[in-house]
């Protein structure tokens, strides 16, 4: 390690089995190790340390994991730092503000596959296997090197030479390497446009990794990701779709977190709020899951609802007083509350501002960190706007307002935890809609600004606050709207997935007869959405086990529910549908022994392609 500083004494940051030597300048000194950090000494202005230790492996996805693939027997071995388990494998100064250029040089078996976050410049056969010398990196934060190790399967793309995907051998016939591959070179090309600025790590190898314990994980050049999105069986869109979010999220990182990184933790959201919302930016633009923004509704922004209607809610510019605390940071909040703040942060300074602002945000700090007031300064330069009061109303508050219409006025309401009113400014569409038979159908629209109440200019039987998703508040009905939406279908997906979040939020509020829920949910067991099909589902689960008191009779009248609609999925021939009923009636059925005669029926019907 070499570095410069002002001060005789500091520390290095390890967590290890042993510290056999420290060297300090040439000189070898005696080891000072608390079994977390080596303390040294009697440094100069330049300096340079070379220490010789030992790691544990782990089994918990922290520092170096090992796992055995039981089908084969081969050693996989990958590394996960994010926030502050680099010191788990190598003696570093683990703080994301002090970057380095980093050279990592690894003995591993010869038949084994060695990578890391620069391209190998050099593989040499010794009497212990291969060496494998890796190019110097630019400079990044120590939680962000990776090495990847073993006899992984490889798969290079024929199109772009820097892209090659990799996973256990015993699950490359499950592989879809071609849709990843898509994918990713649409995204990059994306991104590079979007960005006004070359994707900066050389190579991008995407590997799915064994025993992961998290989605995936933004290490330029060697990105990792769960193994479950390889698929063994039958998928649905809405998995699919997921797994696109997830590459597109990742690969955003690499300028959002990795060439720009937050200066502390307490601006996580600097990166994970914005890679959120990249993700479904993305997919709406590179890919054919257009319908992003329905799938971020229906589940993400519930996440972030019921985060933050939890007393352990913070503001997305958390407090983060040490590590502990930034571990706990990666919640509802930062990702999923944070992007929708950021969606209506788009639609309030206008997406050609937007990215303006992030194109000089990158710029001004390349490879280097950056707080909330850089960014802001960006922004307003390109929007114009004064954004520092929006990001106090925004960023440094806690709670979910609700947006209701009365009469031709559009409310918002809510307070704080505190009891603090919500006072934020929104920016966002209302949509005017008119019932056609069964359907609601929107017939005009008007886009608002509102702090605490807006009029309304609309034609239309039903007026629907935010049916575009431009801002992140729950949309609450009166008795009269209420009933309209149980008993109609709406005919825009995106309104709908608006909608049934905030039939969920009316439920978990005591503002909905969960009955009424699940009944409505039965009416439109068609629904065409497998990421809304997905969640109405969850939600009508979560009643039956945690609302109701009559417990077994619940389960009956949900297992019926399931049964009637797996057999019309079945009769439409909806791929989907049939996966996600048939699964819902497994669990269902799986604590009712009247249930077995179904299941087995089930099971049994054999569904063409």
């Amino acid at each position: 390690m070499v570095f410069t500083g002002e001060r005789e004494e500091t520390f290095l940051d390890f967590i290890g089995v042993e510290v056999s030597s420290v060297v300090i300048n040439g000189q070898s000194v005696p080891v000072e190790w608390d079994g977390a950090r080596i303390y040294l000494s009697g440094l100069a202005q330049h300096n340079t340390v070379t220490v010789s230790a030992r790691g544990f492996y782990s089994h918990s996805g922290e520092g170096l994991h090992r796992f055995v693939d039981p089908v084969d027997g081969g050693v996989y071995l990958y590394t996960q730092y994010e926030p502050s388990d680099a010191r788990r494998v190598f003696p570093n100064m683990e703080q994301p503000n002090l970057k380095a250029s980093f050279s990592f040089t690894v003995t591993a078996p010869s038949n084994w596959t060695v990578l890391s976050n620069s391209a190998e410049t050099e593989a040499v056969e010794i009497e212990e296997g291969t060496r494998h010398v890796f190019a110097p990196t630019p400079r990044m934060s120590t939680y962000l090197t990776a090495v990847v190790a073993g006899p992984y399967h490889e798969v290079r793309s024929t199109e772009d030479p820097r892209f090659a995907v990799y996973c256990r051998t015993s699950l490359a016939e499950h592989l879809d390497s071609d849709e990843i591959f898509d994918i990713s070179l649409s995204g990059l090309e994306l991104f590079e446009m979007a960005f006004d600025y070359p994707y900066p790590w050389g190579k991008y190898d995407q590997v799915f990794v064994p025993e992961y314990n998290l989605g995936a994980m933004e290490n330029p050049g060697l990105v990792t990701f769960t193994e479950h999105y390889i698929p063994r069986g039958q998928t649905t869109r809405a998995q699919k779709a997921g797994r696109a979010n997830t590459i597109l999220h990742e690969m955003s990182h690499m300028w959002f977190g990795d060439l720009v990184t937050p200066l502390w933790w307490d601006d996580l959201w600097l990166k994970e709020s914005f890679a959120e919302y990249m993700g479904a930016w993305a997919s709406t633009q590179a890919t054919e899951y257009a319908e992003a923004w329905v799938a971020f509704t229906a589940r993400r922004s519930a996440w972030a609802f019921l985060n933050d209607n939890r007393p352990t809610t913070h503001p997305i510019v958390a407090d983060i007083v040490d590590l502990e605390a930034a571990d706990q940071a990666f919640d509802g909040i930062t990702y999923a509350k944070g992007a929708a703040t950021l969606r209506q942060l788009v639609t309030y300074v206008g997406e050609e501002a937007f990215f303006e602002g992030a194109r000089t945000y990158f710029k001004r700090h390349e490879f280097g960190n950056a707080s909330l007031g850089d960014l802001l300064v960006a922004l307003e330069e390109s929007s114009g706007r004064d954004l520092r009061s929006w990001a106090d109303a925004w960023l440094k508050t806690t709670g979910v307002s609700r947006l209701q219409v009365k009469g031709t006025t559009l409310t918002q309401e809510g307070n704080e935890p505190s009891g603090t009113p919500i006072d934020r400014p929104h920016r966002l569409n209302v949509g005017g809609y008119s019932r056609e038979g069964n359907e609601l159908v929107r017939v005009s629209s008007q886009m608002v600004e509102i702090t605490d109440k807006a009029e309304l200019d609309l034609e239309g039987d039903i007026f629907i606050p935010n049916d575009e998703a431009h801002t992140y508040a729950i949309v609450a009905l009166d008795d009269h709207h209420l009933e309209t939406v149980l008993t109609h279908h709406i005919s825009d997906p995106l309104a709908r997935s608006v909608l049934w979040t905030g039939l969920w939020e009316a439920v978990r509020d005591a503002r909905l007869d969960p009955a009424r829920y699940m009944e409505s949910v039965s009416r439109f067991h068609n629904e065409s959405d497998s990421n809304q099909l997905g969640q109405m589902i969850r939600n009508c689960e979560y009643i039956v086990e945690h609302y109701t008191v009559d417990k077994d009779t619940a389960r009956t009248i949900w297992l019926g529910i399931c049964d009637d609609s797996w057999r019309a999925a079945v009769v439409d021939q909806e791929q989907d549908r049939i996966y996600l009923w048939r699964s819902a009636l497994a669990r269902a059925g799986a604590v009712l022994p009247e249930a077995h005669e179904l299941l087995t029926e089930a099971l049994a019907t054999v569904v063409g392609d």
